[in-house]
């Protein structure tokens, strides 16, 4: 009877430890959680899904059809939390990661095993890219990180890859100010993609960025960045493409001084022109004001001209040292 006894309360202490103490867990700082009741994930109330999510603007009516994951009750830090032994807890980690964008996650050899990825510009160069992607979980769709998509990562990563590549492919430097056909034609260094893209890099990351803006709605990985730290063109290229560099930022130094002496010598010839003109104004100045005074003295009577002149030749006559009198025969 004690044996029995003793069964019975090993029984019930075995369930309560595997069912009751065991099903207890927490959720740290930096995860979220997702409970499954028999395999199935608890939905959000009302059922709503991420078609009717603001991470779902940018898709396409097709896409939308195709991307359109429940919504999930997510499980925030805490706890300690209760489990049933029919359900189960999948934890995952939403803090911000960084990846090398080389990296192939289903083939690890890829891409001379994940340390440059390559891609071909315009003008037909093959160039080696580094850099680095910064990603996260997206708490909004976790549903397809966790039971949508089989590999999220690389999805999101071969997204990337072909966006970024599809730009490469296509990039234009933008124009600075107004087309003037007047203006001197371009250098041909500009026409060389591989230039324009390294001084294009933030533009570049903008762009790849702002059109992977939906892979949180398709795979449930919102990415925050895309760090492109190097474009290099193939061995083979580099030394051509850096002689024509330091060509033509000689030839850039040269306008620039020639544009600069030439600025200098404009700026001393209005100054010049500056000068005469005061030392002309000084020089008529008297001559306006005299004029004025006699024509304002000739006002006062026929004999005030004539007394005007004979004063001023008596002051001549004072400083004069020599005088020479026409003789009349």
């Amino acid at each position: 009877m004690s044996f029995l006894l003793g069964y019975i309360v090993g029984v019930l202490a075995w369930f309560l430890f595997r069912y009751l103490v065991a099903g207890l867990y927490t959720v740290n700082q930096n995860e979220r959680a997702v409970k499954t009741s028999f395999g199935r994930a608890q939905r959000a109330p009302g059922n709503a899904s991420t078609a009717d999510d603001p991470i779902s603007e940018g898709l396409g009516p097709e896409e939308l059809t195709r991307y359109n994951y429940p919504q999930v009750r997510v499980i925030m830090p805490g706890g300690p939390y209760f489990k049933w032994p029919w359900e189960k807890v999948y934890k995952v980690s939403v803090a911000t990661q960084t990846i090398n964008m080389a990296h192939d996650p289903e083939n690890p050899d890829a891409n001379r095993a994940g340390t440059i990825l390559e891609a071909v510009t315009k003008d037909q160069l093959n160039t080696g890219l580094t850099g680095q992607i910064r990603y996260r979980v997206s708490e909004r769709n976790l549903y397809a990180y966790m039971f949508g998509v089989k590999n999220p990562i690389a999805h999101v990563m071969g997204y990337f890859v072909s966006v970024l590549r599809e730009r490469i492919a296509n990039f234009e430097a933008p124009q600075i100010g107004p087309a003037d056909d007047s203006a001197a034609p371009e250098s041909p260094v500009h026409g060389i993609s591989i230039n324009d893209l390294r001084k294009n890099l933030r533009d570049l990351n903008d762009h790849t960025i702002y059109e992977c803006r939906t892979s949180a709605a398709r795979y449930g990985i919102l990415l925050d960045a895309s760090l492109i730290t190097g474009i290099d063109p193939p061995a083979e290229v580099e030394s051509a493409l850096a002689a024509i560099n330091t060509a033509h930022n000689q030839v850039s130094s040269d306008i620039s001084l020639a544009q600069a002496a030439a600025d200098q010598k404009i700026v001393q010839s209005k100054r010049a022109v500056e000068i005469e003109t005061l030392k002309a104004q000084a020089e008529v100045e008297p001559l306006e004001r005299l004029a004025a005074e006699l024509t304002e003295l000739k006002k006062s009577g026929p004999a005030a001209l004539p007394a005007y002149v004979r004063n001023v030749r008596l002051a001549l006559y004072a400083d004069a040292t020599q005088l020479f009198v026409e003789m009349r025969e």
